[in-house]
């Protein structure tokens, strides 16, 4: 199996998970592909919802540079963890959903720089990737609580800040993020917790400036029930959208602004996206 087919394989298992890193493993994959052309289609259709996945392959195809590319990310996701830290203060309970590998970089670094504080964490279904997030927090002796997902009202409650990674976010500035994300965002809007994305910009998506829609990846059934009785339908959204107005700020390594903003800079940073 060639390194093309590996790492398609390896994203649609979710075995590399987390769009940041599924952007450098397939840019990885392309500067080792003999075919760049098939290899960014094959690449591109391994998942739907992935702008930043997009975003990095169209870079390198029109720029070049895929070592400097990935220099760049790395030093970008310095610049996230950095602001994103200076949010979290003494003895906060931070929640967040899901797992995002920025938001528990930013975690980590925060219990690095002496800060004390605790994370409330929901399990999110059906992969339970939030057990992910609760392990590396762990292992980085960090204080935290799993939740159901039934529970996040109680994961919330006593929180003092909330914080999400993004998968995609639209021209209207529209997050698009693991499926409860909404429904956790709603709940920490009635208890008046601050709500940050925190994200590489490239998760915005450039077409849909033009109107088109992100599409919001579905998965099989069976992951839900395998077996479900006859006339039973299984819904297995993997993302839903974020109303911007719903967020506190986006996070990236433009630095933190709200919705509308973040996308003003993201084009002005960013032209070749256009």
């Amino acid at each position: 199996m060639d390194v093309v087919e590996k790492t398609v394989r390896d994203i649609k298992s979710i075995k590399v998970q987390g769009a940041y890193h599924i952007a450098i493993a397939a840019v990885k994959a392309y500067m080792k592909a003999k075919d760049k052309k098939k290899a960014v289609k094959k690449l591109v259709a391994s998942r739907p919802t992935e702008p930043m996945l997009r975003n990095s392959l169209m870079y390198v195809e029109k720029m070049g540079g895929g070592k400097e590319l990935l220099m760049k990310l790395e030093e970008d996701l310095k610049k996230i963890i950095e602001y994103g830290s200076e949010k979290i203060k003494d003895g906060m309970i931070v929640y967040t959903h899901c797992h995002s590998s920025i938001v528990n970089d930013i975690l980590i670094h925060a219990k690095k720089s002496g800060k004390k504080f605790e994370v409330h964490v929901t399990e999110t279904r059906p992969f339970f990737q939030g057990r992910l997030t609760a392990k590396q927090l762990s292992a980085a002796r960090i204080p935290v609580t799993l939740f159901v997902d039934s529970a996040a009202r109680l994961a919330l409650k006593k929180a003092d800040l909330m914080m999400i990674g993004a998968d995609a976010i639209t021209a209207e500035g529209y997050v698009i993020n693991k499926i409860g994300s909404e429904l956790v965002a709603d709940v920490a809007n009635n208890y008046q917790i601050p709500v940050f994305v925190c994200t590489h910009s490239w998760k915005f998506d450039p077409k849909t400036i033009f109107g088109f829609d992100e599409e919001i990846e579905r998965r099989e059934a069976k992951e839900i029930w395998k077996n479900p009785p006859r006339g039973v339908k299984i819904s297995n959204y993997v993302f839903e959208k974020v109303n911007p107005e719903k967020l506190t700020a986006i996070i990236s390594e433009l630095g933190i602004f709200k919705p509308a903003t973040f996308i003003v800079e993201v084009r002005k940073s960013y032209g070749w996206m256009n």
